[in-house]
């Protein structure tokens, strides 16, 4: 007996990502239902060797399914997830509408999936910053080992982490720069993306952080450990697909660099690549369609009593969203739901 299960956004690049990913890594599915806005109804997605009929999310009623994963932002997650958690449908949200409430679980599997019990003070599990994700994949088992201080990270993000617009975006831009009097403005980014990088992701605060520097911090302590002291830069990059993190980490013991590269190749979740050669390491384009968060270029920071750098990379599209959810699908009905 399997579940059933409903991908909400699934026109949008991380809803269809959710698709693929049930159906590879064979999630129980007894029945499957697509959901987008009302201009989407009757667009057709794939699900493994079917097709099926995206309906309309307004007009849906979620009484008698199991999960929903939601990947339609937050304005609509506003109105929507409370709606299918009170017909008694688990969401599963990967929007950033629910990660700070205290009472909704954030949640990565490898990281905490004790978490997941709290699910039920509102049937709402929320999935982290797509940056966020793969950074504490990569910090979980060396903060267990060496217990972490303080973290530096400048992430370098593709443009995929600002949906198909900024996709569109990039190629448009790219394509324009050979052909005279069609170059095209920045819309999607504060700046031409193309051939260029921003260091700027979501809103400017208060703090002179952005938004998404401020969400990395937030979200580390609460997956993580509330005692990390984290500090972020955030730039986009002219990358489709994949998104890289140069790491320091700040340890209260000495952790070396060979034990840590041990500990990361155990770790679940964390393919390592690591040759002091060229091209001994992953890049962006090396991690698309693939599962693990790649981890490379580790060393010791001998700038600092006990520290280490290295080099991070993932598919923010899979780990940084639809993998993680639908991971944290397989969490719920593992140690919860159990009818699978």
């Amino acid at each position: 007996m399997g579940y059933k299960v409903v991908v909400a956004g699934a026109t949008g690049n991380v809803g269809r990502e959710m698709l693929n990913i049930l159906e590879e890594r064979q999630f129980p599915v007894d029945e499957i239902a697509a959901l987008a806005s009302r201009r989407s109804q009757g667009t057709e997605v794939s699900f493994g060797d079917k097709t099926i009929k995206v309906k309309d999310i307004e007009q849906f009623d979620f009484t008698g399914w199991d999960i929903a994963l939601f990947a339609i932002g937050s304005e609509a997650t506003k109105t929507h997830a409370p709606r299918a958690a009170a017909a008694g449908c688990v969401v599963i949200d990967n929007s950033s509408l629910y990660r700070y409430d205290p009472d909704i679980p954030l949640i990565v599997p490898e990281v905490n999936p004790d978490a997941v019990h709290g699910y039920n003070k509102k049937n709402i599990i929320a999935n982290p910053n797509c940056s966020t994700a793969q950074m504490v994949v990569a910090l979980k088992p060396l903060h267990d080992r060496a217990r972490i201080k303080r973290v530096v990270v400048s992430t370098y993000q593709s443009v995929s982490g600002a949906g198909k617009e900024g996709m569109d975006e990039l190629w448009d831009q790219t394509k324009g720069m050979y052909v005279p009097g069609q170059e095209v403005a920045a819309k999607k980014f504060q700046k031409q993306i193309a051939f260029n990088v921003i260091p700027q992701i979501d809103v400017f605060l208060d703090s002179g952080d952005t938004k998404e520097e401020w969400k990395m911090t937030a979200e580390t302590k609460k997956i993580l450990d509330p005692s990390i002291k984290v500090t972020a830069t955030c730039v986009r990059v002219p990358v489709f697909v994949g998104h890289s993190e140069s790491i320091n980490i700040e340890f209260e013991d000495f952790l070396d660099e060979d034990e840590a590269r041990d500990i990361l190749r155990e770790a679940p979740g964390i393919l390592v690549v690591d040759k002091r050669e060229p091209g001994g390491y992953t890049t962006p384009v090396e991690c698309v369609g693939d599962f693990a968060t790649f981890v490379s270029r580790i060393r010791q920071d001998v700038t600092v009593e006990n520290g280490l750098n290295l080099w991070c990379v993932s598919d923010n599209l899979r780990k940084g969203a639809a993998l993680n959810a639908v991971q944290i699908a397989e969490l719920l009905g593992n140690r919860v739901l159990k009818k699978g």
